[in-house]
């Protein structure tokens, strides 16, 4: 009788061993992936400021008399192997812009401080399938500049 309990308590044992085992490798799992989507997702955040900077460079560099800027498209880290995807619109408001820009939104503006003002639209997303991300990560920030 002694021996078919202790058999019975090392039955126990062990499955309540396996079961916590069990519980500590899906939480450790849980956790790698929420660090690599916080990770993915504030480099994200970063890029959306980096992507504004640049246009505003790109736009103030830019030879307006005769076409204008309306948008840009970068891939990070680079083009072969890209995490995230950058896409950048450009509007523009007020007078001087070039008539063959098709992304004016009011050229009709009186005051001169507002001439050549842009509607800066950044959206990055993170490619799923070369992170190994769940959940897609997409941010958007809009922007109005003096360039």
């Amino acid at each position: 009788m002694r021996k078919g309990f202790g058999l019975l308590v090392a039955i126990l044992i062990m499955m309540t061993v396996a079961l916590l085992m069990t519980m500590m490798i899906s939480y450790s799992t849980s956790s790698v992936k929420s660090t690599i989507d916080l990770y993915l997702k504030e480099q994200a955040e970063i890029l959306t400021r980096n992507a504004t900077e640049y246009t505003l460079l790109a736009i103030s560099g830019h030879n307006n008399t005769q076409n204008c800027i309306e948008e840009i498209n970068a891939t990070y880290p680079s083009a072969t192997a890209p995490t995230h995807h950058i896409h950048v619109n450009v509007w523009y408001i007020g007078d001087g812009i070039p008539v063959s820009c098709s992304h004016i939104l009011e050229n009709n503006i009186t005051t001169a401080d507002s001439n050549l003002t842009a509607i800066i639209d950044v959206v990055v997303s993170v490619d799923q399938a070369r992170t190994g991300i769940t959940e897609p990560i997409r941010l958007h920030r809009r922007t109005i500049q003096k360039p």
